[in-house]
C-alpha cells in the first residue's frame, strides 16, 4: 500500500466513525426520547431489563450510549442497581445488530436482486432521498429520518473506501504476519480492548475488523480473539462516565466490566478447550463479514444466556469492590434528576429537567400550603420548615436554570427547544410563588409577635380568597406537570375572578377601616397577605400563558391573554361566571 492508499483508508475510516455518529444523532433525534423514557419506567424484572436494554441499543446503535445512560440513572436514584443489570447485559445483545447491517458490505453475488444488497448499490439512493429530505421537508421528524438515511449512506460509503483501500495489504507480508500475532488468543484480546477503547464503540471497531476481512487475509483464528477483545474495550466509556458519580453509579460501570470479563474467560476456557481436543478446522478460514456478525452475536447472547442467572452474582462483586461509604452520595434535598452524562443524550436531558421542574413544582406547593397555615395556627417550628422548603426551591431554579442554559447550547429538536423555553420561564415563576409563600409566613410571624387576630368576617373573607388561590395553583401546576395545555385554559378565568376578589375584600377593609372595626396595623397584614395572593395567581397566569405561547409561537403575554380572551369570548365569560358563583364573598 502506497501513501496515497493510506490517505484512501483514512479517509474511509474518518467518513465511517462519521456516519456512524451521524446515525445514531439522527435514531435518537426521531426516536424523541421515547427508547430512553421506557429505560427509566424500567421494572424490577432482569429479563425484562434485558430484552429493553437490547432494544433500545438496537435503535440508538450505541451500546456505550445505553450503558452511560444507565450509570446516569444509578447515580440520579431514578433506577436501582440491580435494575441497571439486566439493561447492560441487554445492551450487548443490541450492538450486534449493526454488524449484520454492516456485513451487507461482503456481499458478492451477480444476481441482480443480491447486487442491489450492496452499500455501493442502495448507499447513493439512500444519500439523495436523504439529502431532499433535509432539504425540502417541512416536518422535523422526516429532517430526521433524511439524517439517519445520510449518516447510513456515509458510514457504508466509509466501509466500502476504507475496505478498498485496505485490500492491497493482503499482499503486503508485514500485514500478514501482523494478523498471525494477533491469532494468538491473548494478544488478539489486548489488540480488540485497545482499538475499542481508543474509538469508544464497539460497533464501529467491529467495523473496522470487517472491512479488514475484506483482504481475505484475516483468518477466524485471528478474528475470534479480537472479537472477544472489542467487548472488554467497550466498557471504558462507561467506567470513565462514572468518575465522579455516586458508589452504586460506579458499580453499575463495574457490572459492565465484570460481564464482560467473565463472559470474554468463559468463552476461551471452553472454546479453547474444545479447540485442544476437536482441532476446528474453520479457524484457519479467512473471515467474512456475515462471519464475524455471527461471531459476534453468538458470543453476546451465549454470555447473557450464561450470567443471566447470576445477576446478583454480579451485583455483589460489583458492592465488594466498591463499599458502602466509599465516595460522596447524593445529598438530602439535591436535584435527583439533573445528570451532565444526559447533555449527550438532549431528548433525555430535557425529559429529566421536566421531571425536575414538576419535583420544584410540588416543592413550592408544599412552601406555599406551609405558609397558609401557620396565618391560622403559627408554631416557629412550623415556619423554620417553610423557609428551608424555599431555600430548597431557591436552589432547584439555580440547578435547573443552569442545566437549562448547557442544554439549550446541543442540538435540539424543535419540540425539545420550546420545552427549554418553557421550562426557563416556568422555574422563574415556581421560585417568586414561593417567595411570595416566604411573605405570608413573614405577615403570620408578625401577628403571632403583636399577638393580633382578623375578625371574624376578615376571616371568613380570607378563607374564600385562599381557596380561589388553591385552585390556580393546582389547576395551573397539574397542567404543567402533565403538559396539559387544555387544563392551562382554566386559568385565566380563575384569575380573572382572583383580581376581583383582591379589589373587593380591599374595597371591604377600607370600609371596616373607616367604621372603627379594624387597626391600621392589622389592615397592613391583611393588605400583605392579599397582595402576596394576587401575586401568586398572576404567576400561576404566566405558567398557563407560557404554556400556550410556546406551543403557539407567541412571546407577548399580553397580547395573547388579550387574543385568547377575544377569541373564546362567550367561554371565557361562562368560565368566568361559574368561578366567580363557587368563590363568592361572604
Amino acid at each position: 500500500m502506497d501513501f496515497f492508499g493510506v490517505l484512501t483508508m483514512i479517509g474511509g475510516l474518518a467518513l465511517f466513525l462519521y456516519g456512524m455518529d451521524v446515525m445514531g444523532t439522527g435514531l435518537s433525534k426521531a426516536s424523541g426520547g421515547r427508547m430512553e423514557k421506557i429505560l427509566e419506567r424500567l421494572t424490577d424484572s432482569t429479563v425484562k431489563g434485558v430484552l429493553l436494554g437490547a432494544a433500545v441499543t438496537a435503535v440508538i446503535q450505541s451500546s456505550s450510549a445505553t450503558t452511560v445512560m444507565v450509570v446516569g440513572f444509578v447515580n440520579s436514584g431514578i433506577m436501582k442497581l440491580s435494575q441497571a443489570i439486566g439493561v447492560i447485559m441487554g445492551a450487548n445483545i443490541g450492538t450486534t445488530v449493526t454488524s449484520w447491517i454492516l456485513g451487507l458490505a461482503g456481499v458478492e453475488s451477480d444476481a441482480f436482486f443480491i447486487r442491489l444488497l450492496k452499500p455501493a448499490s442502495f448507499s447513493p439512493v439512500l444519500a439523495m432521498i436523504g439529502v431532499a429530505m433535509m432539504m425540502f421537508a417541512k416536518r422535523e421528524k422526516k429532517k430526521d429520518i433524511g439524517m439517519i438515511l445520510i449518516g447510513f449512506a456515509v458510514l457504508m460509503f466509509g466501509m466500502d473506501t476504507m475496505s478498498g483501500a485496505v485490500k492491497p495489504l493482503a499482499g503486503v507480508p508485514e500485514f500478514t504476519n501482523l494478523l498471525i500475532v494477533f491469532s494468538n488468543p491473548l494478544f488478539g484480546i489486548l489488540a480488540g480492548a485497545l482499538l475499542t477503547a481508543v474509538i469508544q464503540s464497539s460497533s464501529a471497531s467491529v467495523g473496522i475488523l470487517q472491512a479488514l476481512c475484506l483482504t481475505g487475509s484475516v483468518t477466524y483464528a485471528t478474528a475470534i480473539p479480537i472479537i472477544l477483545g472489542q467487548n472488554i474495550g467497550t466498557c471504558v466509556t462507561a467506567l470513565l462516565s462514572a468518575i465522579g458519580a455516586n458508589r452504586n453509579a460506579r458499580r453499575a460501570s463495574l457490572v459492565h466490566l465484570y460481564f464482560n470479563i467473565i463472559g470474554v474467560l468463559s468463552f476461551m476456557i471452553v472454546f479453547y478447550t474444545l479447540q485442544a481436543f476437536f482441532h476446528f478446522a474453520f479457524l484457519n478460514d479467512a473471515a467474512t463479514p456475515w462471519g464475524i456478525a455471527v461471531i459476534h452475536s453468538i458470543f453476546n447472547v451465549a454470555a447473557t444466556l450464561v450470567l443471566l442467572p447470576f445477576a446478583k452474582v454480579l451485583e455483589k462483586l460489583a458492592c465488594a469492590s466498591v463499599k458502602d461509604g466509599d465516595g460522596k452520595e447524593q445529598a438530602p434535598g439535591e436535584v435527583r434528576y439533573l445528570e451532565e452524562r444526559f447533555l449527550d443524550t438532549p431528548s433525555l436531558a430535557v425529559e429529566q429537567c421536566r421531571n425536575a421542574a414538576v419535583q420544584m413544582s410540588e416543592l413550592t406547593k408544599k412552601v406555599l400550603q406551609g405558609a397558609v397555615a401557620l396565618v391560622g395556627a403559627y408554631g416557629e417550628e412550623a415556619a423554620q420548615k417553610v423557609a428551608a422548603l424555599e431555600e430548597q426551591v431557591d436552589r432547584y431554579e439555580d440547578e435547573i436554570g443552569t442545566y437549562l442554559v448547557k442544554l439549550a447550547a446541543k442540538d435540539l429538536s424543535e419540540r425539545d427547544s420550546r420545552t427549554v423555553s418553557e421550562l426557563l420561564h416556568c422555574i422563574g415563576d415556581f421560585e417568586r410563588i414561593s417567595d411570595h409563600a416566604v411573605n405570608i409566613a413573614d405577615a403570620a410571624r408578625k401577628m403571632r409577635r403583636k399577638d393580633m387576630d382578623f375578625s371574624k368576617k376578615a376571616a371568613e373573607e380570607l378563607a374564600v380568597y385562599t381557596e380561589a388561590v388553591f385552585e390556580v395553583v393546582d389547576v395551573s401546576f397539574q397542567a404543567f406537570a402533565a403538559g396539559q395545555r387544555d387544563l392551562a385554559q382554566e386559568v385565566e378565568p380563575i384569575e380573572e375572578v382572583i383580581d376581583e376578589l383582591h379589589k373587593e375584600i380591599n374595597r371591604r377593609h377600607m370600609k371596616r377601616l373607616r367604621k372603627g372595626k379594624c387597626t391600621i396595623e392589622m389592615g397592613f397584614i391583611l393588605s400583605d397577605i392579599t397582595t402576596s395572593y394576587e401575586r401568586i395567581s398572576d404567576h400561576c397566569s404566566n405558567i398557563a400563558v407560557t404554556m400556550l405561547q410556546v406551543e403557539e409561537d407567541v412571546y407577548d403575554a399580553h397580547e395573547y391573554i388579550l387574543s385568547m380572551r377575544n377569541k373564546n369570548k362567550e367561554e371565557f365569560e361562562r368560565e368566568v361566571f361559574h368561578f366567580r358563583n363557587r368563590f363568592m364573598l361572604p
